[in-house]
């Protein structure tokens, strides 16, 4: 039996052969559903690759796909993800004809060879309106430059015309790999969302600076007004004023004519269209009128001009006013050069801005990849040594943060968060900066370790998960902690910051996700691991190369986009954060950060990456390479070959070295990936851990005591030893050694954990390479003797002690009053206090209370580690759907092709359903410019009596049955619509081999198994034509 899949590939191969339409009308694609349907399934994958929104949920067939692949919305993410030529050319498409032919597209993005364009301000001048001193003697000769000369912004390397040339093939199959662009190479169409997303709007310029057409322009001018207009411009008068516009618009596209027009205009006219040319198109003519009156251009400045009193200032402003445009604004208004806009506004058309600017719809072009250069090298294994060293730094933050909240942890806002109280006071505990404070706390949180407890009084406390982690390696404690920075998709630089509502935002609020960070953080470490070993580039170089890969829709043009933009400021924290936490060391990855990468640094685009991916796309729709190369030397008109002809494989080669010339090794952009899986982060971890574990410092079992009651650790220490030395201890320094500082407070809280003199002895004579010092010896026997003199229980609260000296020295203390304390026995004081507040205040008053039972005995207190109930780490918040695996795309390729199958088969015509409107050959009506999404097949839309794509077969019941026992008995295949339990429509190839029970059972050609419907969810059903399958 024939399947699906082998039916839709003879579909293909017909529909290539035939130009992707049935009927009458056969040759180039009308829609880009046409399209999409002659491309082989590798083209579709990569399509849903680059755009997985398409697949959420799975398209029920090409039609459908195309439909979603021109909605708003996805347009919008796929325009975003364009690296800056494919933009540029995208907002070239969209100032262009609609279709355009590739000569007129290269010309658009090279220039005319033979033009003169204007070189415009300088850049990075402030265009303003035309208000420009006057130039004296400025001719078009003297404006002018030669059109080869292609500007370049700042920080870009100047591009030749042969380089853009060479980059644009490679643009255009980009474009039309993501289903912005469909049509041959003669008539190219971007997508009408992605146009009126580009396209220069009333209220909006084009990001290539150009404003609206002529026809545009003067859409609301009356006929009286454009025939003054003609007039004056010299072209034969006509009462019609679409005739009108269009000789208006030929005139500004003809170069002979229009440079004939130019040499009559003032000097001053010239400079006007100077300032306008580049963009923003708009200028506003008051502030002409009034230079050219004389006045002040502040209008509103309270002083004396000239010697003149204000009034009369002001008089002449309003006399120039009434007076109208200057007389060189006059001269452009009344030839249609400079067009009302408002009214005191003026507009650019664009025609007349494309003459000037020699066809160039941008002034900076830039098809060249930005270099990464120049690189700092430095040893390898210097840069592994210092990443190391920041690792373990990183864990013992981490450790010291935890330990900090484990007691009794922050409280959690009301709103969700950390106060800016209890942020600051942990950014002072750990001794950092209140950035890196926000980072050490977010990474905690990415990782698990730490949580709010849920209580009614809700605080924040480290997690069940954090004692597991202490439990294991100190590299593999890192890979951790990597592994859940390098996924999370929370900002801890947002933190401080003011949203667009005016809110700051805090450390562990719920507003500091960004879909976009884990994908910048990767492709910033994926590009400093295309480097040499041990190698580093400048911040600068290195975002500017990330601002060509996802440049700023709308940026003004040429210009890099500003430094504040969210990803720019993502890749300088991720920089920053990676340094910190030891996955990059000296500016430079290190060999543990290039592991943890995995498989994304392994897959580092080669050259011809995307231009042997966009090949696959240009077979289907019939664009040869061949013909752009011969575009490309710009001489001749090349041949566009029919629809379905294969690129020579010789010529795409060429093709895509070229693309790689003056390019860093031939780079171009990378195809999507999917994001990796938990095993797959779990191997690079591993892989990491291994490589940084020789790396970090062994931890030691001594320390070196000093006379002056200090102790060094000289690097770390093993985990039971810290945790003692950090009770009988308090740490005064931290670095490559610890210093720990004996102090009587810090050897009463060892004492109050139940550890008696010799204990401490005993410990720090196992522990310390040196003597123990007799100061330190004496201040452990001073403060043991002393504690649990003084003994605390419950009353509210009582103290006693058998030296009732002592106590009346208690008394007698005035710090002791806020206790209020009274004698009840010679030996005993009661306090109207808890006993935990009592223990705290004699401690502050220089005392060494000890806390006893109902039964007399000395109860030893411990510092509990609270922890909070068991909670998994936070999901991350994807910037969009999942890029998808090649099952999920394989399998979704042949459902929607299964289902464009069921959608466009051809059927015979339905008796039930009389009178159809529409003739099998009969052209769609919504197919042309503004309908990409139209089926483009006749023939099945049109069967059962005028049904449409989409549309189910309407049959009574007993035909429905009659047809179904039918086509038992002949074996043929039927269309059916069925209706499932959840009201879904749908369309279906079946061919049925029993009918029984009120129930068809036949094989589905459209799932490709054999299934089992109910008659009575059937709508409808009609034959297929003879020659469907």
């Amino acid at each position: 039996m024939t399947t699906s899949r082998d039916r839709a590939a003879r579909m293909t191969r017909e529909n290539g052969r035939s130009g992707g339409s049935s009927g009458s009308n056969r040759g180039a694609p009308r829609t880009l559903a046409e399209e999409l349907r002659v491309r082989p399934d590798g083209a579709l994958a990569t399509l849903l690759r680059a755009r997985p929104d398409l697949l959420n949920p799975v398209p029920n067939d090409l039609t459908q796909l195309a439909t979603r692949a021109g909605t708003r919305a996805s347009v919008v993410r796929a325009v975003e993800r364009l690296d800056r030529f494919a933009l540029q050319v995208a907002e070239a498409l969209a100032v262009a004809p609609d279709p355009c032919p590739y000569e007129t597209l290269c010309i658009l993005m090279t220039g005319d060879p033979d033009a003169v364009v204007d070189a415009g301000p300088a850049a990075g001048a402030e265009p303003t309106a035309m208000n420009a001193a006057t130039h004296a003697g400025t001719d078009t000769a003297s404006w002018a430059v030669p059109a080869s000369d292609v500007g370049a912004g700042e920080g870009v390397a100047a591009a030749s015309v042969a380089d853009i040339h060479a980059a644009l093939p490679r643009a255009v199959a980009t474009l039309r790999q993501q289903a912005l662009l469909w049509g041959g190479d003669d008539r190219l169409r971007l997508i009408r969302t992605a146009r009126e997303l580009l396209a220069p709007s009333a209220t909006r310029p084009s990001p290539t600076g150009l404003g609206p057409t002529v026809a545009e322009a003067t859409a609301g001018m009356s006929p009286g007004r454009l025939q003054e207009v003609i007039a004056a411009a010299g072209l034969p008068p006509t009462h019609d004023p679409v005739t009108a516009v269009a000789a208006l618009t030929r005139l500004f596209t003809d170069r002979a004519r229009m440079a004939a027009l130019l040499d009559q205009a003032p000097p001053e006219a010239l400079t006007a269209l100077r300032r306008l040319l580049w963009g923003p198109p708009y200028g506003a003519v008051s502030a002409a009128t009034a230079e050219s009156a004389g006045a002040a251009p502040d209008t509103d400045a309270e002083r004396v001009a000239g010697g003149q009193a204000v009034g009369d200032v002001r008089e002449r402003t309003r006399a120039a006013e009434q007076a109208g445009p200057a007389p060189h604004l006059r001269w452009l208004l009344a030839r249609g050069l400079l067009l009302p806009a408002g009214p005191r506004n003026v507009v650019l058309p664009r025609e007349v801005a494309l003459q000037l600017r020699g066809g160039r719809a941008h002034r900076t072009v830039e098809p060249l990849v930005p270099q990464l250069v120049p690189l700092t090298e430095r040893r390898p294994q210097a840069v592994d040594a210092a990443a190391a060293g920041q690792a373990f730094t990183a864990l013992a933050t981490v450790e010291e943060l935890l330990k900090e909240w484990q007691a009794g942890g922050p409280a959690v806002l009301r709103a969700g968060g950390l106060s800016v109280r209890d942020f600051k006071r942990t950014a002072a505990a750990l001794d950092v900066t209140e950035s890196m404070a926000a980072f050490w706390i977010e990474l905690a949180y990415a990782a698990g370790l730490l949580a709010s407890d849920g209580e009614a009084d809700e605080r924040f406390a480290p997690t069940p998960a954090y004692d597991e982690w202490l439990r294991l390696s100190a590299e593999q404690r890192w890979a951790r902690l990597a592994t859940a920075w390098l996924t999370a998709t929370r900002a801890p630089g947002l933190v401080g910051v003011r949203d667009a509502k005016g809110r700051t935002l805090s450390a562990l609020g719920p507003d500091l996700d960004r879909g976009a960070a884990p994908e910048v953080r990767r492709r910033a470490l994926g590009l400093l691991a295309a480097l040499p070993a041990g190698a580093s580039v400048p911040t600068d170089v290195l975002l500017n190369r990330l601002r060509w890969e996802r440049p700023l829709r709308g940026a003004a043009d040429g210009a890099a986009g500003p430094d504040d933009d969210l990803r720019s400021r993502l890749a300088r924290w991720t920089l920053t954060e990676a340094e910190t936490l030891g996955v990059t060391g000296r500016g430079a990855l290190a060999s543990h950060g290039r592991a943890l990468l995995g498989s994304t640094a392994a897959q580092a685009p080669g050259p011809g990456t995307e231009m042997n991916q966009a090949t696959e796309t240009n077979e289907a729709t019939g664009t040869s390479k061949a013909t752009k190369t011969g575009k490309t030397a710009g001489k001749g008109k090349a041949t566009e070959p029919g629809l379905g002809s294969p690129a020579s494989k010789a010529t795409t080669t060429g093709i895509g070295a070229q693309a790689g010339q003056g390019s860093e090794a031939g780079w171009l952009p990378a195809p999507s990936l999917p994001a990796p899986s938990a095993a797959e982060l779990a191997a690079a971890g591993a892989a990491a851990a291994r490589l940084l574990a020789p790396l970090l410092p062994q931890p030691l079992n001594h320390v070196l005591l000093q006379a002056d009651l200090t102790a060094v650790a000289p690097g770390p220490l093993e985990r039971h030893l810290a945790d003692l030395l950090g009770v009988l201890a308090d740490v005064e320094s931290k670095g490559g050694a610890t210093v720990y500082r004996f102090t009587p407070a810090s050897v009463r809280r060892a004492l109050d954990t139940g550890r008696a003199a010799a204990d401490l002895h005993a410990f720090l004579a196992e522990h310390s390479r040196t003597s123990i010092p007799q100061p330190l010896t004496y201040l452990i026997d001073d403060v043991a003797r002393r504690h649990g003199q003084l003994r605390v229980g419950a009353a509210s609260a009582y103290v006693r002690c058998d030296d009732d000296a002592l106590l009346a020295e208690i008394l007698a203390d005035r710090r002791s009053s806020g206790l209020r304390l009274r004698r009840l026995a010679p030996t005993v004081l009661a306090a109207q206090a808890a006993p935990d507040v009592l223990l705290e205040r004699l401690r502050e008053m220089g005392y060494a209370p000890a806390a006893e039972s109902a039964e007399g005995d000395v109860m030893v207190t411990r510092a509990d580690a609270y922890r909070t109930p068991p909670r998994t780490a936070p999901t991350p918040v994807p910037d969009g759907p999942p890029v998808p695996d090649d099952r999920l795309l394989n399998a979704a390729v042949r459902a929607i092709r299964a289902g464009d199958l069921a959608a466009t088969a051809a059927h015979k015509p339905s008796t039930a359903v009389p009178g159809a409107e529409q003739a099998p050959d009969e052209e769609d009506p919504t197919a042309g410019a503004d309908a990409e999404a139209a089926t483009g097949v006749a023939a099945g839309s049109a069967a059962a009596g005028g049904v449409g794509p989409g549309r189910l077969p309407r049959t009574t019941s007993a035909e429905t049955l009659a047809t179904m026992q039918a086509a038992v008995l002949t074996g043929s295949a039927v269309w059916i619509g069925y209706v499932n339990v959840d009201g879904a429509a749908s369309q279906r190839v079946i061919a049925p081999v029993r009918v029984e029970g009120g129930f068809v059972t036949g094989y589905d050609h459209t799932a490709d198994e054999v299934r089992t419907y109910p008659l009575h969810r059937i709508t409808g059903v009609a034959e297929l034509a003879d020659d469907s399958l």
